[in-house]
């Protein structure tokens, strides 16, 4: 029996669940690796001797052998080393945390079988820029875009294009008194640019504000596409950035057909990067004008899952990881 690796965290939401109920069905066994239970819970091992590796993964519950997986899904590595700071000596905690996360992405990257996702991958798709230039060069429409810390070339790019948006490139957020509070895509204009001189401090990525007929979130797993569509201007509070109402936006998303063209330019996209998922933002302009966004190599699917029937999305990814659909070749030694 094929066994899949899926990398996540105790906290992590239904979809895994769902994913492996279909891997399941699909004849192979999971092994879940729960990150925020290593290293106080789980114990990860790889030895090479005999002229062989031999890698274990071992819980509470059972040992599993690593070396001989047939796929991994990467899906989540949150809170790895919990619990970890009231156990040992603080002077000792950050240097332990460097060697856990070296051991555990060491580990992930040197997995010789199908990955859906590596810690590298990742990385690589936190470039807003290269996705954008990428983008660009594939065809797809892009926002005009300014990626600065320079207030002057803020200021005259915003007094260039009037109606500017300003977002972080990372999930951005602010610690106070223990409440963090995101923050959201919002509208920059000429009445804001005295405030822009604290841009010195931390770079914003800057766009020209795109009118939205629609936004679309699309989720690519392998070559299958799965559209949604949102009129984000139903709610005052989402017509900047649908996160800030996606709790109540959440079942008002409708599958949606893309044209062709744009189709095709997307498995592209995933193609240059050689990945097999991608969560896809994109807004469709009242010219019915297809503007490329961002792509997420993790973003989150379940609430779109949940609008297909039988949790296609999730289908799709349990075929990936057991070998039953067209996929990607990304193998250390191909």
């Amino acid at each position: 029996m094929n066994k899949i690796l899926i990398i996540t965290h105790t906290a992590d939401n239904f979809s895994v669940e769902k994913v492996t109920e279909y891997i399941d069905k699909n004849g192979c066994e999971v092994i879940r690796f729960n990150v925020d239970e290593y290293p106080l819970t789980n114990k990860l091992s790889s030895t090479f001797q005999d002229g062989k590796w031999t890698t274990i993964l071992e819980t509470p519950e059972k040992k599993h052998r690593l070396d001989d997986i047939s796929s991994v899904w990467y899906r989540r590595a949150y809170n790895i080393g919990q619990g970890l700071r009231e156990e040992i000596d603080g002077k000792f905690y950050g240097a332990a945390m460097g060697e856990i996360r070296n051991t555990l992405f060491g580990f992930l990257e040197s997995v010789d079988v199908y990955s859906l996702g590596k810690p590298s991958v990742y990385r690589r798709l936190d470039s807003k820029e290269e996705q954008l230039k990428i983008a660009d060069k594939i065809g797809l429409k892009i926002p005009e875009t300014c990626i600065t810390n320079n207030p002057e070339e803020a200021k005259q790019f915003i007094v260039k294009h009037r109606n500017v948006v300003a977002k972080m490139q990372t999930g951005f957020a602010i610690y106070e008194d223990g409440v963090e509070s995101v923050v959201f895509t919002n509208v920059v204009n000429e009445d804001k640019l005295d405030e822009l001189d604290t841009l010195l401090y931390c770079p914003m990525q800057f766009q020209k504000k795109i009118e939205k007929k629609k936004e679309l979130r699309i989720t690519v797993v392998g070559r299958d596409i799965f559209a949604f569509e949102i009129d984000s201007q139903q709610s005052d509070a989402a017509k900047i950035d649908w996160r800030k109402d996606g709790v109540n936006l959440i079942d008002k998303w409708v599958p949606t057909e893309l044209p062709s063209d744009v189709e095709m330019k997307l498995l592209e996209l995933l193609d240059v990067y050689h990945v097999d998922y991608g969560a896809i933002d994109i807004i469709v302009s009242p010219e019915d004008e297809y503007y490329f966004i961002e792509i997420n190599a993790a973003g989150e699917f379940f609430w779109l899952d949940n609008l297909t029937e039988e949790n296609l999305i999730s289908r799709s990814i349990a075929d990936l990881l057991c070998d039953k659909a067209p996929r990607r070749s990304n193998a250390v030694l191909a």
